[in-house]
């Protein structure tokens, strides 16, 4: 009989394993209610976290904390959380109607509580992605306050290097600082995480606030001395979740209170028989793209609309944005501002309000058949399929009468990651993988290669995946799927979630005719397999100007 030889597990394997681990066991705690991450229930994540090594994640696996990675996590994390013991995550409970102020991290629309000094809170409202992010941004900002505690122990206790009582005396005094006094912190806080002096003259400078410009020092502080306590006292941080949370996830409670909140709009307004586009963007685009035009006429020539986009996205336009923004608003434009808890932003826009003679566009439509916009802003991985099947349902009058909503079109647009090219171009999608499944979405694609080549962009068209959180990926898995026969051209967290909302409200529920158009385009915020080019070192800036006009641009055109 002949032998068979199986060869060792690829690189790429290994981290697929890690990650299917990681989404089992986040799923196994959440279940159980309670876990301490750096406690024996907490050790299957850290483990498949170190075994995977995300690109995001810099150098994780090594002794040296990893500054990118830090910054990264602590722009999507509230604001005091290092300092805290007990996270609890909690549904949408009322604590907005308390004394407590919320805290919303930079980079994630999410409200947190502040609850003592002990405690912080995070409303969870976007469904199993956010607590699969908030999870993997703690386990690694865990992993790595054990570094510094590792650092800082001489000898693994009680007593602690010179540098880091310095630190203490420092932090929990609350001195203001002189520029000399703060130059020699510096200095002791590089030889206690193990990183040069410029480099932590960066991140210092890059996570100084008004309040506290010396907030840096007390993040390593307090994420070393959480770690010494739970190594030498045994006061292990523990994370929760509510039994409200529990019991709500996965119910789509809040993207059915959003659609509807739409729903009444369309019909208060008289517009739920009309022709319908759906286009899941940002809250400025689509509103620049048709009103900028009109309302800064004399602003910028007519054949650089480009470079009125780029004036709009300059921090210091804010008086320009505002007249753009009241001219819509005079124009057709209704703004719908969530309060349902999905943290999604809605514009409804009514076409029959504006003249389209001041625009560059060419409306074949009139009268009643002229189309309605709806522009939902970004949803959050798996909150893609909860809020488009919601929105896609037909709408229940308080007669009772059931109302199909015309839809004509749906158009995604929004940020990726991309593995040929870099910041700025353009993908176009012919179908949406679902990573760790065998699901996949193959779709026609309304937007082609060819509708955006010329202007001013890269584009690449093929299969795009939709991954289970852009914070897990790592190089071997992404260049299996780049150079496997997948071909895979980007990653992004909502596609797949997206057309399966579409495919079944028109081809299982007929809620919507099987004649919808799809729309899908993206530009790279990212390449994560060049070194240097992942997430966390930095936004797009002007970068992605360019491209998200030239997609709105053409999704309108399009539409219109």
């Amino acid at each position: 009989m002949k032998e068979i030889k199986i060869k060792g597990r690829t690189r790429a394997q290994e981290s697929s394993a890690a990650i299917e681990k990681l989404y089992i066991t986040m799923r196994h705690l959440f279940s159980r209610g309670f876990y301490k991450p750096m406690g024996i229930s907490g050790e299957a994540l850290r483990e498949s976290l170190l075994l995977l090594r995300p690109e995001i994640y810099g150098s994780i696996a090594e002794e040296k904390v990893e500054l990118n990675g830090l910054t990264y996590v602590l722009d999507r994390l509230p604001i005091g959380i290092e300092e805290c013991k007990y996270i609890n995550l909690t549904a949408d409970e009322g604590y907005s109607k308390s004394h407590f102020t919320a805290i919303v991290p930079p980079k994630r629309r999410r409200n947190c509580y502040r609850i003592d000094k002990d405690q912080m809170n995070i409303e969870v409202t976007r469904g199993r992605s956010e607590i699969y992010d908030i999870l993997t941004h703690l386990t690694f900002l865990f992993i790595e306050s054990h570094k510094i505690m590792r650092r800082v122990l001489i000898n693994d206790g009680p007593k602690t290097i010179r540098e880091w009582g310095l630190l203490e005396e420092i932090v929990l005094s609350n001195k203001k600082l002189t520029q000399k006094e703060r130059e020699v912190t510096l200095a002791h806080v590089g030889n206690i995480i193990g990183r040069t002096f410029e480099e932590i003259l960066d991140i210092h400078t890059v996570l100084s606030e008004e309040k506290n410009p010396d907030r840096f020092f007390h993040i390593i502080y307090w994420l070393g001395h959480l770690a010494i306590n739970e190594d030498l006292l045994n006061k292990k941080r523990e994370i929760t979740f509510s039994p409200l949370l529990r019991e709500r996830i996965g119910h789509h409670i809040y993207g059915e209170i959003w659609a509807n909140n739409i729903k009444k709009v369309l019909k208060k307004e008289e517009l739920l028989e009309r022709p319908i586009h759906i286009i899941s963007a940002n809250m400025h685009s689509v509103m620049n793209s048709i009103y900028a035009p009109i309302a800064l006429k004399n602003q910028v020539k007519k054949e650089d609309e480009i470079a009125l986009f780029e004036l709009l996205s300059d921090h210091k336009s804010d008086s320009l944005r505002e007249k753009v923004k009241d001219l819509a608003l005079k124009n057709g434009l209704i703004y719908i501002k969530d309060e349902s808890g999905t943290n999604i932003n809605v514009q409804v826009i009514d076409t029959q309000k504006i003249n389209f003679d001041l625009t560059t566009y060419n409306v074949t439509h009139s009268g009643i058949d002229k189309p309605v916009i709806v522009v939902m802003d970004y949803a959050f991985g798996e909150q893609a399929y909860e809020t488009m099947d919601e929105l896609l349902k037909p709408y229940f009058s308080e007669s009772g009468k059931k109302n199909h909503l015309n839809v004509e079109s749906i158009s995604i647009m929004g940020k990726a990651g991309i593995l040929e090219g870099g910041k700025g171009d353009v993908m176009i999608p012919s179908s949406h993988i679902f990573e760790g499944t065998a699901d996949n979405y193959p779709f026609k694609n309304e937007l082609k290669k060819k509708d955006l080549e010329g202007l001013g962009v890269d584009v690449y068209e093929g299969a795009m995946i939709s991954v289970l959180g852009t914070s897990l990926q790592n190089k071997n898995i992404l260049e299996f799927f780049h150079d496997s026969t997948w071909s895979v051209i980007g990653l992004e967290m909502e596609g797949a979630h997206y057309q399966k909302a579409i495919q079944a409200a028109s081809k299982i529920r007929g809620n919507i005719s099987k004649k919808v158009k799809v729309r899908y385009a993206y530009y790279a915020s990212d390449n994560p397999l060049e070194t240097g080019s992942t997430l966390a070192s930095g936004g797009l800036g002007t970068t992605g100007v360019r491209p998200t006009y030239v997609i709105t641009q053409k999704i309108l055109e399009q539409i219109f």
